[in-house]
């Protein structure tokens, strides 16, 4: 969380110099997401989570933009245990939860003054990595996840629907391009987000 917030404090300095330049805006943004693992050594299964954090926007004309964003994010994903997960059996369920600090840089491009498509990389950075079995008996308990990466990188693609000059609607896809456990297993994050946020 040190690092989500310093991120965060980051980015409200850095817009103190420029505020009085209209091509500027910056706000917050929070929506929910549906993630899951993607990569052939698995079957997987979606999972609602959650995204929080803070944006900036550069015009710089009235068809480009770039838009960096700090977003902390809840994903993972769910599957059968005996794919890949060490002492486990073929009638137990995992449930993983990873939380990122999430760095999207976003390249804008307005097809309209309202709606903009939106692309670009992410990286991210692991700050909880836990995985739970849930079994038929209904027994479950909670473990760290072997082999976790601490760095996660994507792509992204999506667009935003400007309102007004302040409030838009996002939607985005960002496919991880990384193995998030270990280097053995091709486990990958998807996440299909929608978000809501408000410009200053």
């Amino acid at each position: 969380m040190k690092k989500f917030f310093a991120a965060l404090m980051c980015m409200i300095l850095a817009t103190g110099a420029a505020m009085a330049q209209k091509q500027l805006t910056f706000g917050p943004k929070v929506g929910m997401d549906l993630t899951n693992f993607w990569g052939k050594d698995l079957h997987h299964g979606m999972q609602f989570n959650y995204q929080a954090g803070m944006f900036l926007e550069y015009r710089f004309t009235d068809k480009f933009s770039l838009a960096p964003e700090v977003v902390f994010a809840a994903q993972g994903g769910k599957m059968v245990a005996s794919v890949f997960y060490d002492g486990a059996s073929s009638d137990t369920d995992l449930f993983f939860h990873f939380n990122y600090i999430n760095v999207p840089v976003m390249m804008k491009i307005y097809a309209t003054p309202k709606l903009s498509i939106d692309f670009g990389p992410q990286i991210g950075f692991s700050v909880y990595s836990k995985a739970t079995t849930k079994s038929k008996q209904d027994k479950t308990y909670t473990r760290e996840v072997a082999g976790a990466k601490s760095v996660d990188f994507g792509l992204g693609l999506g667009a935003t629907y400007n309102f007004t000059d302040r409030v838009f609607v996002q939607g985005r896809y960002t496919m991880g391009m990384t193995k998030v456990i270990g280097e053995h297993y091709d486990v990958k994050n998807g996440n299909i987000q929608l978000a809501v946020g408000y410009r200053f």
